[in-house]
């Protein structure tokens, strides 16, 4: 994110700070998607990604106060809280699955069980067979490219972030990236 963009992003949080729901509403409609695609990686599941973004503007809206610029981005702020809030959720439901578990195991004989859906031996065998042609293939591109690739993927960054991080021009990483992309889809394709 630009400079602007945070210089803009540390005064909306500063409004919130005081209590301004205009302010609030901006913060949230500019940053929500984001923040959705970090608990997404996450939870996985849509639906407890909405939740965990949903609580984490909660916990924003009563902590703006607490926000210093001096601390790091807003950005890497609100990244956080929504991490944490997504980690709680996840630690919250494999507590919550683990519970039902132990009670199913006191219903003795005649309960039903739920269908596994655990995917088969041969599916999962078809999965680390995937990961490592992958592998195979992401080694193949330049270590620029891949960089490039992993920040983008990873920790969604756009272009212009991208650019900034690395200190690169703009036009450079959008290459890096196409071409990042491009050796490793003829790579994939060209794997057995």
């Amino acid at each position: 994110m630009n400079t602007a963009a945070s210089d803009d992003l540390q005064t909306l949080i500063a409004r919130v700070a005081l209590g301004d729901g205009a302010a609030f509403r901006h913060l949230y409609e500019l940053c929500a998607p984001r923040m959705l695609g970090v608990a997404l990686r996450i939870l996985v599941r849509r639906d407890r990604a909405e939740d965990a973004v949903q609580e984490a503007f909660v916990k924003v809206w009563q902590r703006a106060s607490d926000y210093s610029a001096t601390a790091g981005s807003p950005l890497a702020w609100l990244t956080a809280i929504v991490r944490h809030q997504a980690l709680d959720l996840l630690r919250s439901d494999k507590r919550r699955h683990t519970e039902s578990t132990d009670d199913d195991d006191e219903d003795g004989p005649g309960r039903l069980d739920p269908p596994d859906e655990r995917p088969d031996p041969l599916g999962l065998l078809e999965q680390a067979i995937d990961g490592l042609r992958l592998r195979v293939c992401f080694d193949v591109v330049p270590e620029q490219q891949r960089r490039c690739l992993a920040l983008a993927y990873y920790h969604g960054l756009t272009h212009s972030e991208l650019a900034e991080h690395i200190a690169a021009p703009i036009g450079s990483v959008k290459v890096w990236l196409r071409r990042g992309l491009d050796r490793l889809r003829r790579c994939l394709e060209a794997a057995p």
